[in-house]
């Protein structure tokens, strides 16, 4: 057993210091929101592909993953299958609709239809929504920080919570998509050094691994249950992963905002669509990760399954790579949280404080205004984080961010649906269908397994809000 040792230290400082420093460098020059929001709409779409995939995965995908195949089987990976079908369909029908005007955050579209109200309720939605869900990943990634150095929690989740905001805060969206880009490389070398890791210390290397995981049922992909209250089956995988897709990727302002700083529709399909196929290859190699780590340590139980690969780093790595691959997970958790602060903020600037004050045209101020929110959101996001510690005991985080997501995103994805395939319903209706959406799907959330949230929630969603449009011009 090795321990975390100087040499390790050394490395991880270093990363450190060096992505945070490259990150405020990259945002020389900004005079304007437009620079600091988008980009100046001029990324190249590689870039914008795999920061796309980072945001999304993240942390999550480093540490909770394995912990899913280490507990269960690969059946999770039947939900990339929809998700690559969700992405297609959204850039197929919303992202003509996007650059058909110069839009600057997701909800702008449903003020251009609705009205002002629309826009603010959803981005308030969204607000909270990823509030929730990226405090969770943030106190995901402070599992290991805290494993190497002894600290408590709420200690090991400022550091991280500083050393993002400082590059987030001098680079803006720029700086956010450059080093996503380079920390996915990096949280995937990880990966792949885990899997050689474990040909070399198990005494029969991968074949053992992948004929034991069979024996005991680990390598099955499909599973064709009808059991709404099953989470991983193919129909959930297709249509529930599918719909949950389109809400992510087309309605949500973390993800919409980096296909918006592409230099064109084309640039920005690509970037979606090519991130799928990426996502279905890294999902398969973590949760094979963790079909190694289940070989490794025989299937002894942890606290929580999200400790496990943490450990396997700590305790197995030869000084060195240990801690590079220490530094992989902070790179996945940076590149998460960095993009959460970011499109927060320019939510909060664009659809909120830029309409109030009379600054929707004014670059400057709104660069001024954005810098503000983004250390206020990055506080709240390290606040949220602290808060969630006691509830964690036993539970995946990558389960619980995508379940929190879920239970809004129907509601968002249904007001999408209403603004751009029907004409009859006003802003009220809309909002009435979105209200009641969320609301179905939170009463009846113990009846289903979270990928049915958003399928469940976006139908209902517009068949109400079609109905209150129907009502209201009966009633006028």
């Amino acid at each position: 057993m090795t321990a975390f040792t100087p040499l390790d230290l050394v490395v991880l400082v270093v990363y450190l210091l060096g992505v945070t420093v490259w990150g405020a460098w990259l945002g020389r020059g900004q005079t304007g929101g437009t620079d600091y929001f988008l980009g100046s709409r001029s990324l190249p779409w590689v870039a914008v592909m795999l920061s796309v995939v980072a945001t999304e995965t993240s942390t999550l995908t480093f540490l909770s993953v394995p912990g899913v195949s280490y507990t269960g089987s690969l059946v999770f990976l039947q939900l990339t299958l929809g998700y690559l079908a969700g992405r297609i369909l959204v850039a197929t029908l919303l992202l003509p609709s996007y650059y058909a005007g110069a839009l600057t955050t997701a909800y702008q579209l449903l003020e251009t239809r609705f009205g002002l109200g629309a826009r603010r309720f959803t981005s308030a939605i969204f607000m909270v929504t990823r509030l929730l869900a990226d405090s969770v990943r943030l106190f995901a990634t402070a599992i290991p920080l805290a494993l190497i150095t002894g600290w408590p929690y709420p200690v090991s989740i400022a550091v991280i919570g500083v050393l993002t905001v400082i590059y987030t805060y001098f680079g803006g969206i720029k700086a956010v998509v450059w080093v996503d880009a380079v920390q996915m490389g990096l949280y995937l070398f990880g990966a792949l050094v885990t899997i050689v890791a474990i040909q070399i210390l198990l005494p029969g290397g991968w074949s053992d691994v992948l004929s034991s995981s069979a024996q005991a049922g680990k390598t099955q992909l499909l599973d064709l249950s009808l059991d709404t209250t099953v989470p991983y089956t193919i129909f959930a995988g297709l249509f529930g992963g599918a719909v949950f897709t389109m809400a992510s990727h087309g309605t949500d302002q973390l993800i919409v905002q980096r296909l918006l700083t592409c230099t064109d529709k084309k640039s920005a399909q690509k970037a979606l669509v090519g991130s799928g196929v990426v996502v279905i290859f890294q999902f398969l190699l973590f949760l094979l990760v963790g079909l190694g780590l289940w070989a490794f340590y025989q299937g002894r139980p942890f606290d929580s399954s999200d400790e496990i690969f943490a450990t396997f780093i700590v305790e197995q790595l030869p000084p060195g790579l240990t801690g590079l691959l220490i530094a992989g997970v902070f790179a996945a958790a940076m590149s998460s949280l960095s993009s959460s602060i970011n499109s927060l903020a320019s939510a909060t600037a664009y659809d909120y404080w830029a309409p109030l004050v009379g600054a929707r045209d004014d670059e400057g101020r709104i660069l001024r205004a954005g810098k503000i929110f983004t250390l206020v959101w990055a506080a709240l996001l390290v606040g949220g984080a602290i808060l969630f510690i006691p509830l964690s005991q036993g539970t995946s985080a990558v389960e619980v961010a995508l379940g929190i997501a879920s239970l809004v995103y129907g509601g968002l994805l249904g007001a999408f649906a209403l603004g751009v395939f029907t004409t009859r319903p006003g802003q009220r209706a809309a909002i009435i269908g979105v209200a009641v959406g969320i609301g179905t799907v939170t009463l009846f959330r113990d009846a289903m397994a979270w990928p049915w949230y958003v399928l469940v929630g976006s139908t209902v969603t517009f068949v109400t809000g079609s109905l209150a449009g129907y009502f209201d011009r009966q009633a006028a």
